[in-house]
């Protein structure tokens, strides 16, 4: 009898692990759908998006140019100074101007910054071909996120880093973000996705930790599989 007991009881520990497992493959295929489809998501070479930033009152134009899981270079124009950060074949190099501490010439970026500019290089997010990618991904439950329903779904990649990503239950897009930015929690919200080329991408992101407070990025221009002169990605030697 007690034989009989332990063996519905790993049974059931099975079906439930089984349907879990069944339940977030579910959302991703239709996470998956929702941005335009996995053909158009591979068919996704380059990209260049042009963003401004607001904080403190101005507006920071920022571009971002992308070679995907390669390469990618963000500059921004704040008061006349250019800001340059750059990672390409897992080594990242910036210029920060004298008036945010740096130099004005091109050094080494911090490892932990590094690290977390990595995930820059996916434009899509861990969810997408996760088990490719060597992603675990877990279904937190169903919760309600400012009155809507999402998917709480945690995932940790390769490197043992924790994303909990929230997924709207009607758009199976994705509303939010937390991850650990620096040794802070940090969130990013997304919002007013916008089709291009049919690919669905955000239009509105906010970045917030206690550190930085809230910043706010809109984009203007999304260009997909432009033209790269992979040379923006070198460092300048002087």
């Amino acid at each position: 009898m007690k034989t009989n007991k332990l063996f519905l009881a790993f049974a059931a520990v099975i079906l439930s692990t089984a349907a879990n497992a069944q339940t977030v493959d579910e959302l991703v295929e239709k996470h998956v759908a929702a941005l335009g489809g996995m053909d158009k998501i591979k068919a996704v070479n380059t990209m260049i998006t042009e963003r401004s930033l607001a904080v403190q009152g101005m507006e920071i134009p920022t571009k971002t140019i992308l070679v995907v899981n390669k390469s990618v270079r963000t500059e921004s124009t704040v008061m006349g100074n250019q800001m340059v950060q750059v990672v390409s074949d897992g080594k990242g190099w910036m210029i920060r101007p004298t008036m945010m501490g740096g130099t004005g010439e091109p050094e080494d970026m911090p490892a932990d910054q590094l690290k977390q500019q990595l995930s820059s290089l996916d434009p899509f997010g861990g969810l997408v071909s996760y088990k490719e990618k060597g992603n675990q991904v877990e279904l937190v439950g169903k919760e309600k996120m400012d009155k809507k329903d999402v998917y709480h779904l945690k995932v940790t990649d390769k490197g043992g880093q924790v994303i909990d990503e929230f997924m709207d239950a009607n758009t199976y897009l994705i509303s939010k973000v937390k991850v650990n930015m620096n040794g802070q929690d940090g969130e990013i919200e997304l919002s007013d996705y916008k089709e291009i080329d049919g690919i669905k991408m955000p239009n509105n992101m906010d970045i917030s930790n206690p550190q930085m407070g809230t910043l706010t990025f809109i984009t203007s221009k999304t260009l997909i599989n432009p033209t790269v002169d992979e040379a923006v990605f070198k460092r300048p030697v002087k």
